[in-house]
C-alpha cells in the first residue's frame, strides 16, 4: 500500500488571498490524516506487518520549514518511529511517484494494493506543491495524461485507491481506471481539511459533494 502526501502552501502566498479563499494555512493538513488515521486503518485491516510506503513531497516541507522556523522534516520522520514497518520515501517530482508505483519493492513479487493521495488537486491533475513556490500554481504534479505511464502489472487485481483531493472524481478517476484497470475513488466537488483535528484526522467532503470512481 502506498500513501502519497503533497505539501502545504507558503503562508506568504496564502496571506495574499482574500480571507474567504485562504484554506491551506496549517502546515500538516496532508500529514496528520496519514499519521493519525490512515496507517492505523491499513494495519487494522491487513495486519501490523502490512507493507506500507509513505511518499512525501520534500521540497514543499523544506520551504514551509524555512518560512515557519519549525522542524517539519524532523517531525515527519518522527512519525515513522511509531510505525517501524512503514517505509518513508521522500520525492520531488511526479516522475518519482510514477517510478515508485511501477518499480518500487520488486513489483514482480509485491503488487500495489492501493494508493492514497492527500494533496491539492483539480479534476485533471494531482498537485504536490500548489502555492508552495508560486501563488496558485504547481511545479510538481501529475496530469491525468501522465497516468498512461503507470503499469497495469504493478497493481493487484482488486486494488482500491482513493484521492482525498478536490474534484478527482470528475475526470482523474476515469483516467486512472483506463490506465491501471483498477478503481480510484475521488470526490465530485471539494474536500475539506479544516476539521481534521476534530474528525480523527479524516478529511470530509464539502456540502453537496460525493465520492465516485
Amino acid at each position: 500500500y502506498i500513501i502519497v502526501s503533497g505539501g502545504p502552501a507558503l503562508l506568504a502566498w496564502e496571506k495574499l488571498r482574500f480571507k474567504a479563499d485562504q484554506h491551506d494555512k496549517f502546515y500538516f493538513n496532508f500529514i496528520r490524516p496519514v499519521a493519525w488515521s490512515r496507517i492505523s486503518q491499513l494495519q487494522k485491516i491487513h495486519g501490523v506487518n502490512a507493507k506500507i510506503t509513505w511518499l512525501v513531497h520534500r521540497p514543499s516541507y523544506e520551504l514551509r520549514q524555512r518560512e515557519s522556523g519549525k522542524p517539519l522534516i524532523q517531525w515527519i520522520q518522527s512519525v515513522i518511529r511509531k510505525y517501524p514497518t512503514v517505509t518513508l520515501v521522500w520525492f520531488r517530482t511526479g516522475d518519482d511517484v510514477i517510478n515508485y508505483i511501477n518499480n518500487g519493492q520488486n513489483r514482480r513479487r509485491t503488487k500495489v494494493g492501493g494508493v492514497d493521495f492527500y494533496l491539492h488537486s483539480n479534476k485533471y491533475c494531482f498537485m504536490f506543491d500548489y502555492s508552495s513556490e508560486i501563488l496558485g500554481c504547481s511545479k510538481s504534479f501529475l496530469h491525468q495524461r501522465d497516468l498512461r505511464r503507470l503499469k497495469r502489472s504493478a497493481f493487484a487485481k482488486n486494488a482500491q485507491s482513493k484521492s482525498w483531493g478536490c474534484h478527482t472524481g470528475e475526470s482523474m478517476s476515469e483516467a486512472w481506471r483506463k490506465a491501471t484497470g483498477t478503481k480510484l475513488w475521488g470526490a465530485i466537488g471539494k474536500t475539506d481539511y479544516s476539521d481534521i483535528s476534530l474528525n480523527k484526522g479524516v478529511p470530509k467532503l464539502s456540502p453537496r459533494g460525493r465520492w465516485t470512481y
